[in-house]
């Protein structure tokens, strides 16, 4: 890789782990977790309409790429947005979003029929060995809640990886338009019944945390996301995606810097079995 593309992948890992403390600072300011969803959804469909310029694909990817919208447009925001906002502390949440992988595996090799080896099958069950250690931890007992959802929002992402591999003809400016807009409106009718009156909530939200929710919608969600596709089509998935495993390092050492976060030993042995089995899942892919 040149030093090039080696910063670009910096830049990719600092905007992923940036992502859910940052979001936390929006919901610390009452703005309804599923209402910013909707927002950021709206933002990336905004943004990618020039892109995208309204073209309708084949019938032959209506099916998977309407439940790839739907599973990373409106169920990866709705529970990883709640998990976020029923939780006190960030960084167990950070690495139970690390589940996504171990998922991908799994839903992989029963929907794709994909091969996995003894060993991927070991560092599976050594990371959510890792999540469940988590549990013992005296500080994230009260976050059980929260957790769960992020292990939810995990099994959407995964599910999401999934239905892709079907849209691989497809351009990524034109899925992630039809992502943006599937999720938007799914998460908009969802905030109405469960959050109240759109309006009025959107009219309170604060300039800060307006910016951001642009970040959320414009740098991590087409920024960093577009960026990765871009390095895929030069290099391997398998020299790539393992940097994905990095993400939460950068995270947690935000969430100290922002919320002055001191992770548990507990904590720190979980999350260093959850992202080393991760990222060695990664690198045998």
């Amino acid at each position: 890789m040149t030093i090039r593309h080696y910063f670009l992948v910096f830049m990719i890992v600092v905007l992923f782990g940036s992502a859910y403390p940052l979001q936390k600072i929006i919901f610390n300011e009452n703005v309804p977790p599923i209402l910013m969803g909707g927002l950021r959804m709206l933002v990336v469909f905004l943004c990618l309409i020039p892109f995208w310029k309204f073209k309708i694909p084949n019938k032959k990817y209506w099916l998977p790429l309407f439940f790839f919208s739907l599973c990373m447009g409106f169920f990866v925001n709705f529970f990883m947005n709640l998990s976020l906002n029923n939780s006190e502390i960030v960084s167990p949440i950070i690495i139970g979003s690390q589940l996504a992988i171990p998922f991908a595996i799994l839903l992989s090799s029963f929907f794709l029929k994909e091969k996995v080896s003894y060993k991927k099958w070991i560092l599976i069950f050594v990371s959510f060995f890792g999540i469940i250690l988590l549990g013992f931890d005296p500080l994230i007992r009260n976050e059980i809640f929260a957790l769960f959802l992020i292990s939810f929002m995990a099994f959407f992402y995964a599910s999401a990886q999934v239905f892709s591999r079907y849209l691989k003809d497809l351009e990524v400016t034109q899925t992630n338009a039809i992502m943006g807009l599937t999720g938007f409106l799914f998460l908009i009718t969802a905030s109405y019944f469960f959050e109240g009156e759109i309006v009025e909530n959107v009219v309170n939200i604060s300039f800060q945390s307006w910016i951001l929710i642009l970040h959320s919608g414009i740098l991590v969600s087409i920024g960093a996301h577009m960026s990765m596709f871009y390095l895929y089509r030069i290099y391997p998935v398998n020299k790539i995606f393992p940097f994905y495993a990095l993400f939460p390092v950068v995270g947690v050492i935000l969430t100290f810097i922002i919320f002055y976060e001191i992770p548990t030993l507990i904590t720190i042995i979980g999350g260093l079995i959850v992202i080393t089995a991760t990222y060695l899942i990664n690198k045998e892919s």
